[in-house]
């Protein structure tokens, strides 16, 4: 009996962290120069602005990227975030890393609710129950009156990041927003590389055949989902610190269809699709802006020239390019 056992105990897969690629650890480091950099020759808030959409481009890549859940409601968790950390800061005294972390606890507890009721849905109708939690939260936000109706949460202090670092200057905030961001970026990468993220991977691509081999399909995808979530409230926290604001916008439904512009345009399933996407559409949004009611036009018409010559999003053409997964 032993030495029947001994071949299947050898033949055991043993797990063990990847080592990051190369091209991917060069890739990494020239986006964090390159944000390093950029606040010297570009308006700071702009790239703010830039890199919570990022982290939430990012959050929603890998549920939709690596499980393939296309959700139409992600703007609840990154406006509920907003919202609560805008309320707890104004209103409650607290400084912005507690009321930040209180914003993404809202979102979290959101996203175990709404993902236990919409998970077991597919397709188009996982879409279509997000996208209803989306617009109840948003009606919900029009009534309520902590969160001020149609004129938000205005004059929201910035405070001081653990006492120390006054986020009322520019550039201590850029900073503290760069490192929120690459935090949630690194979250993101260890989660799809691990081995929960190989399951992810496997349940996108034949759910039926994950479930037969003993995994179960539901569990994973809630705790993605609730992931997602707590990544998009993290962004919509920062968001509403940065610019001492938390209004409708962020939790409207158009919100959410910018999301999935920026994972498409970037590239869906890739690494750093989203980041680039985010810093295309927000810089489109701020040239653009000029063009008034024109410009949802233009940017629908440059969205679908860009989808028919970049299929695979700008970076996944990249990567296509060069042979190499970015």
């Amino acid at each position: 009996m032993t030495a029947t056992a001994k071949p299947y105990a050898e033949a055991a897969p043993v797990v063990t962290a990847a080592a990051v690629p190369r091209h991917q650890l060069v890739a990494f480091l020239g986006m964090v120069a390159f944000f390093v950099a950029a606040p010297y020759v570009v308006y700071p808030v702009f790239l703010m602005k830039a890199l919570c959409f990022a982290l939430f481009a990012c959050a929603f890549n890998l549920l939709i990227g690596y499980v393939g859940l296309l959700s139409f409601g992600h703007a609840v968790f990154l406006g509920a975030a907003g919202y609560a950390t805008a309320h707890s800061a104004k209103l409650w005294g607290l400084s912005p890393e507690l009321a930040i972390l209180f914003g993404v606890a809202v979102a979290s507890v959101l996203g175990v609710v709404i993902g236990a009721l919409a998970i077991r849905s597919r397709g188009i109708y996982f879409a279509n129950i997000t996208l209803a939690f989306a617009q109840m939260a948003y009606f919900f936000c029009v009534q309520a009156k902590f969160t001020g109706g149609e004129d938000g949460i205005q004059a929201v202090p910035r405070g001081t990041l653990l006492g120390i670092v006054d986020l009322r200057q520019t550039m201590p905030m850029y900073f503290t927003v760069l490192a929120i961001f690459l935090l949630g970026f690194l979250v993101v990468y260890r989660a799809i590389h691990s081995p929960f993220g190989q399951v992810l991977k496997a349940i996108r691509e034949n759910e039926p055949r994950a479930v037969s081999l003993g995994y179960q399909a539901e569990h994973y995808k809630l705790i993605a989902f609730v992931l997602s979530a707590t990544l998009a409230g993290l962004a919509g926290g920062t968001k509403a610190i940065v610019f001492q604001l938390a209004s409708l916008t962020d939790v409207h439904w158009t919100m959410s269809g910018e999301v999935v512009l920026m994972t498409l345009l970037g590239g869906l399933g890739t690494v750093f699709g989203p980041v680039v996407g985010a810093l295309v559409l927000i810089t489109l949004e701020h040239y653009l802006a000029q063009l008034g009611s024109w410009f949802t036009i233009v940017q629908g018409v440059i969205f679908v020239v860009c989808v028919l010559t970049f299929r695979r999003g700008i970076v996944g053409e990249l990567g296509h390019l060069v042979k190499k997964p970015l």
